[in-house]
């Protein structure tokens, strides 16, 4: 079996990949639609991973590849339809990745409530002049509410830590009803109204075509000029433009990023604005959980190469 992965991994997870697989390691650029396609043509299967453009087009030519066992929960850099179609196999790695995720949604959180970032810059730029006291006046956690879009297992991790460690309350929206909350919650049937309950809005949507533009005008506006929106799910699941102007002109007070809809790329205007934090796509980015998500890709190949049904299956 010859296996590719697109990009480093941590030390461990290199080490455990070599003791089973003769495996190819490619540095941290990610794969084009051409090289993913002759990616496809050469290896029988690959580990590709967030911005590897594993599109339509990809699977257009002859393909050897029968198994991406994708290192991420999230997939939407591979268009399923065209795998299925191409009898290629698809698998990820969803639960090893929600307890750095959500405590990054929690530190995005707590750096807007409190201007954090503000106050860094304005540190590293040699203009704190000293402490006075109504300099970069935040908010409180504590007793304030917060609205998670997307209930699953990372919005359910999110909502635990804010209700347990701040005492906030929590609201969300969700496609599904969710029960068998182990903290109270309510759940709203429109977007809208839990958006102008929330102080704090947080994106927890997978990514794709349904959740694409989720968040716009309307539900900037719906969410009000006291409160703030962090997204830690996919960066096109916002209209960065909408969210640029609602930053800009007050419609929200701030907004804390860890994705973008066109990564690496970041607006200029969000670059500027002082009422954004923005981070680079940190959510995952922990030694222990970067390889856990590693190790749950092997062993998802690992059994696509015993002939059995992979614990992650896709498609």
């Amino acid at each position: 079996m010859k296996l590719l992965v697109t990009r480093p991994m941590t030390l461990r997870a290199t080490a455990a990949i070599r003791a089973q697989f003769d495996a190819t390691f490619r540095d941290n650029t990610p794969l084009t639609e051409a090289e993913a396609g002759q990616a496809m043509a050469d290896h029988d299967v690959i580990i590709p991973t967030l911005g590897d453009a594993f599109t339509a087009g990809a699977f257009s030519g002859q393909s050897r590849c029968r198994l991406l066992a994708n290192f991420g929960a999230g997939y939407n850099h591979i268009d399923i339809a065209a795998a299925r179609a191409a009898g290629v196999t698809v698998t990820n790695t969803p639960d090893v990745v929600t307890d750095a995720t959500a405590d990054l949604a929690l530190t995005l959180m707590l750096m807007v409530l409190r201007r954090a970032s503000e106050g860094e810059r304005l540190l590293r730029a040699g203009q704190w002049a000293g402490w006075n006291p109504t300099q970069l006046l935040g908010h409180e956690m504590s007793g304030r509410t917060v609205g998670i879009i997307g209930m699953g297992r990372i919005g359910k991790a999110i909502a635990r830590r804010c209700h347990l460690g701040f005492g906030m309350d929590v609201a969300f929206f969700n496609r599904s009803i969710v029960s068998a909350l182990d903290i109270p919650a309510r759940q709203f049937e429109d977007l809208h109204q839990m958006l102008a309950a929330s102080d704090v809005a947080v994106v927890a949507v997978p990514g794709g075509a349904e959740t694409r533009g989720l968040i716009g005008t309307p539900e900037l506006r719906a969410l009000g000029s006291g409160s703030c929106l962090v997204n830690i799910a996919r960066g096109d699941v916002v209209d960065e433009a909408a969210l640029i102007k609602a930053l800009r002109d007050g419609t929200i007070a701030g907004a804390g990023l860890d994705v973008y809809a066109r990564e690496p790329h970041v607006p200029q205007e969000l670059l500027e604005a002082p009422n954004a934090t923005l981070l680079p796509h940190l959510g995952t980015a922990t030694d222990e959980t970067r390889t856990r998500m590693a190790l749950r890709a092997l062993e998802n190949v690992l059994a696509f190469r015993a002939k059995q049904r992979p614990r992650d299956l896709v498609v």
